[in-house]
Order: structure tokens, then sequence, then C-alpha cells
């Protein structure tokens, strides 16, 4: 239980005496911006005691977000989050490296700060919803393509999919899908987002979405569950403009890009890098090239991607089964796939290069996934410095804040901050 290895106290001396490091653990232990002063105290799981930081450092009441992030992925965590280490622990022209991008929030934040991004994830989709916001065409660029597409499909189309999708909204997708399939190596960045934003449209339960009303647009129920879906709400799919929604979402993602913006996509998105691959072999980043990992890796068994992904590589030709995605039953597997993670970071960070690693959060007291993570990383050579608990749960309450609320803190985000000596 997490009580046995935490104990309270008023301050502590940073182990690191760099400046950075100084100055960032002197700003977070007087982090006062949302009237809550940070809590602190110590865990004892590796070869030393590691300093906790409590308070709500980056706020869910916080909309300052730019307009690109705003594509839907299972188990993706806010911009305000990599943007608080990206601005604290790098400087302009670093390279920061996420080795679980997922929708790519990391990079894409990176980018907007002008530093470099680098990314690496086994879904071939994170690279289909990440590489074309990284350096988005125009609006006329968009349109003009539309407007010439062939719409018209001919073909069969999947008689299991019209659960989801108005028969000619059916056409229009496989039309779509066959254009990319055909274009191949030979799609542009124009292609490339249209086919994200069709991606990200796929299913949802709002008009925006090619679909009939279902689940959330970060995951897709099986066919047979759709059936149910549209029993129990006594609906059948109407027709859905794929052209138009395509334009109607681009707009929006494009809505906050400014002529600074333009400027960074040419000098920093255009030159980011994207692999696709397991985190514990990443390959194509120079060794030693990289200042930040900000990243959440994959949880003990929570979030099945295959399954959730599944009408998304349909309509990308992707073979969901043939994905290699780890799914780590029990927490010896998951520590040893941390370590060799951590150890192929290890190489790619600069001396002195930070790891912030989101550990999840308290499973009913049962894992503290920090404890488990910061042994992980000392096997691969890697300093802990802190623990950082973002706490958006208890801070209206925070003059009863103790122990007990952190084994219910499932409205936290908890980071290990690790450093390369």
């Amino acid at each position: 239980m997490i009580s046995t290895n935490l104990e309270f106290f008023s301050a502590i001396e940073v182990q690191e005496k760099d400046q950075t490091t100084h100055d960032f653990v002197s700003w977070i232990e007087n982090f006062n911006a949302f009237g809550t002063s940070t809590r602190t105290y110590r865990i004892h799981v590796g070869k030393q005691p590691v300093p906790v930081y409590v308070n709500e450092f980056w706020t869910s009441k916080q909309r300052a977000a730019h307009s690109l992030h705003e594509v839907s992925y299972r188990a993706c965590f806010k911009p305000q989050l990599p943007r608080f280490f990206i601005d604290r622990l790098t400087t302009e022209g670093d390279t920061v490296l996420d080795p679980f991008m997922g929708r790519g929030t990391t990079l894409i934040e990176s980018v907007l700060r002008n530093r470099f991004a680098a990314g690496c994830d086994v879904n071939p989709l994170s690279r289909i919803i990440c590489g074309p916001r990284l350096n988005p065409p125009g609006m006329s660029l968009i349109a003009s393509r539309l407007n010439k597409l062939n719409w018209d499909f001919n073909g069969e189309v999947p008689e299991t999919l019209k659960v989801f999708y108005h028969t000619e909204t059916l056409r229009e997708l496989c039309a779509l899908r066959s254009y990319f399939h055909k274009k191949g190596n030979e799609a542009d960045a124009t292609d490339n987002w249209i086919r994200m934003v069709a991606t990200n449209r796929l299913t949802g339960h709002s008009k925006g979405f090619f679909s009939v009303y279902t689940l959330p647009p970060n995951q897709a129920v099986s066919a047979e569950r759709q059936r149910q879906i549209n029993a129990k709400r006594d609906q059948v799919p109407d027709y859905r403009n794929v052209e138009e929604l395509i334009l109607k979402k681009s707009k929006s993602l494009l809505r906050d890009i400014s002529l600074g913006d333009l400027g960074r996509f040419s000098t920093y998105g255009r030159k980011s890098k994207i692999v696709i691959g397991s985190a514990q072999e990443v390959e194509g980043i120079g060794r030693g090239s990289v200042s930040l990992v900000v990243t959440s890796p994959p949880f003990l068994d929570v979030v099945d991607y295959a399954r959730d992904n599944w009408l998304r590589c349909w309509f990308n030709h992707i073979d969901p089964g043939a994905i290699p995605i780890w799914i780590l039953r029990n927490i010896e597997a998951w520590s040893n796939a941390m370590t060799q993670a951590f150890r192929r970071m290890f190489v790619l960070l600069k001396k002195g290069g930070y790891v912030a690693f989101e550990v999840g959060e308290v499973r009913n007291g049962k894992v503290n996934l920090e404890d488990h993570v910061i042994p992980a990383a000392e096997r691969a050579g890697l300093i802990p410095i802190l623990v950082l608990i973002n706490d958006q749960a208890f801070t209206k309450t925070s003059n009863c804040w103790g122990v007990s609320n952190l084994k219910k803190g499932t409205n936290t985000n908890r980071f290990v901050l690790l450093k390369k000596p």
C-alpha cells in the first residue's frame, strides 16, 4: 500500500546540483498559480529516497490548447501536460522525443514551442494521425483536392459496415479508401491530411462524424454492438456528406494557425521524425540527440488498441492483428518492458537530458506504478529526480489532503522525472 513507503517533509535537498534541475524543483515547490500550495513527501522504492510533489500544476479548466490537437485518440493526454515539461526543461531548437507517441500530442506541442520533434509508436495509425499535423496544408489546397476526387464507387461495399453508415456515405468512404490505397507512397501532404481527417471522422456521437450515433470517437465498437445501439436508440444511419465533413473538420483544426506557426512548421515540423516500431528499438534518431522525453506508456492490460481501432485499420488497409502492441498483463512483464525502453531512451538522450514518464493513476491503491518505474529506470542507468502528481481531484479541499486521497486519485496525472547523468 502507498502508506508503507512514504514520509512527509517540508523541503528537500536536490542531489543533482545543475541549474536547470534546481530551478525546476524550486519552481514546483513554490507553485501556487491555482490557489493551492505544493504538498511534498518522499517514497523509498529505489536506491535512494525520491521526493514527490503534489499540486494542480496544469488544469482541466485551461482551454489554451492549439486547435491542431483536436484529434481524438484513446488514452491520450492533454497538450498542457507536455508543454509543462517542454517549456521548463528544454530550450528552442532542442529535440523532444515521445517513444509511445499515440496521436502525437508531444510532437505537435514541441513543434509549436520551436523544438524538433521525434516520435515512435508500434501502431502505424500514429503516423497517419500525427504526421500531417506537423506540417499542415492550407484550406485552399484541401478544398481543391477534395473537389477533384472521384467520389463514385462501383465496387462491393462491406455489408457489415452498413450498421454505421448510410449506403451512399459508405460508398464515398470506399471511394476515398480506394484512392489512398492506389496513391500509396505517392500521396502528398494534402492527401495525407485528408486521410488523417477522414480517419478521425469515421465514428462518433455527433453530426460531425460519418457514422450514425455510436460511442465516442476514440474507439470503435463491433458491428454487433452497433446493431444493439441502433435498436436501443431506434436509429438508422442517415446520409453524411464525406467531402463536406472533411472540409468542416479541416477548418476547425486549422483555425488557430498563425504566420508564426507556418514558420515553425517549415523550420521544425518538416524536419521532425516519426518511427513506426518498438520503443525498445527506436531507430533513425541520433544517439545523444534528445534533450527531453515526454511519454505515456501502455499500462497494465488496460486498453485493447487493436479492438478499438479496427475500423480505422480497415479504412487504411492495416491488419490490426499484425500490429505487435504490448498487452502486459502483470507488473513483472510491464517492469521488464519498461527497463528495455529506458535503456533505449538512455542511448538517445544527451548527457543531462530528462525523461518525464507518466506512470498512470493509482489503481484503487493496489498498484502504484512509480514504485516499479523508479527501479526499472535505475537499472537502465537513469537517475530519478522526483515524482510529480498533478492533482485535479482534491484542489477544492486541499486542507483535508492526506495519504488516503492519493489512493483515490482518479483525476491525477503522475509523472516520474528522470535524468541521464
